[in-house]
């Protein structure tokens, strides 16, 4: 029997989806006109308490962050050895240039991702899907059809990880599994994509079915609640981004990608 995942517990662990949706969104936003260290790093720094309150445990929040403490640094590595040259030359070998500002470029780089990155990441590893598609039918009133189909389609991608587990184990079973691993992941590969369209082509037959791409307005069987949590945390949201523009352009490192170069 597989053990019931933990309850979520945090001050943010219940919040509206669509709020924790719309944090993110502010504090990415300004992030993404900039690349400094100033503006990253206040950033990254305010949303340490944000992230405390999201209600995930250690191993979760390393599991699911993973791949963005890989990521940042090794686009960092890149900027620093490729990044456009200025300043003092410290190294230089064939394409490879590392300058004084490649290398701010890179530390700006790693921060903005990290910054970028974390508040979406956390704050929706206690996010259920349902409880996202009721918040974006209820509260930023999507479409219904759009929402209803979309749903459907995130309660089906864990079915294809164990319809990958199932094929590579009957491949196994036939004694086909044992050489031309390349061309094995390709054929599973190929065999889990034909797999997919026929069960969202039936999935789609099903929903239709039962009225799920009528036009009429529908009614919910759960309502997505909004109240004071909800406005803080977007509160909360743009008063980080705020911050870390107003620091970054007080300090002047403010450094807007969009303007003429």
């Amino acid at each position: 029997m597989i053990p019931a995942p933990p309850i979520p517990r945090g001050p943010l662990a219940h919040v509206n989806p669509v709020a924790k949706l719309g944090a993110a969104l502010l504090i990415a936003f300004p992030l993404i006109l900039t690349i400094d260290v100033v503006s990253a790093a206040v950033a990254l720094l305010l949303e340490i308490p944000l992230l405390l309150a999201a209600g995930v445990d250690a191993r979760t929040f390393w599991r699911r962050t993973a791949p963005v403490w890989i990521a940042a640094p090794l686009a960092a590595v890149t900027i620093a050895l490729y990044g456009e040259p200025s300043g003092t030359v410290h190294f230089e070998w064939l394409l490879v240039r590392v300058s004084d500002g490649s290398l701010a470029l890179a530390a700006a780089t790693c921060l903005r991702i990290l910054a970028l990155a974390l508040p979406g990441v956390v704050l929706f590893a206690t996010v259920d899907p349902t409880d996202l598609a009721d918040g974006l039918a209820q509260r930023v009133r999507l479409p219904a059809r759009f929402v209803l189909g979309a749903l459907g389609g995130m309660r089906l991608v864990g079915l294809l990880f164990d319809d990958w587990r199932e094929l590579e184990l009957a491949r196994r079973a036939r004694g086909v599994a044992d050489t031309g691993r390349v061309r094995r992941v390709l054929g599973m590969a190929f065999a889990l994509v034909v797999l997919a369209l026929r069960r969202g082509a039936t999935l789609a037959t099903s929903m239709e079915a039962r009225g799920f791409g009528s036009d009429r307005a529908r009614t919910w069987a759960r309502r997505s609640p909004w109240g004071a949590r909800e406005w803080m945390l977007l509160a909360i949201g743009l008063g980080i981004s705020l911050t870390a523009v107003a620091v970054a352009v007080a300090t002047g490192a403010w450094n807007f990608i969009l303007g003429p170069s």
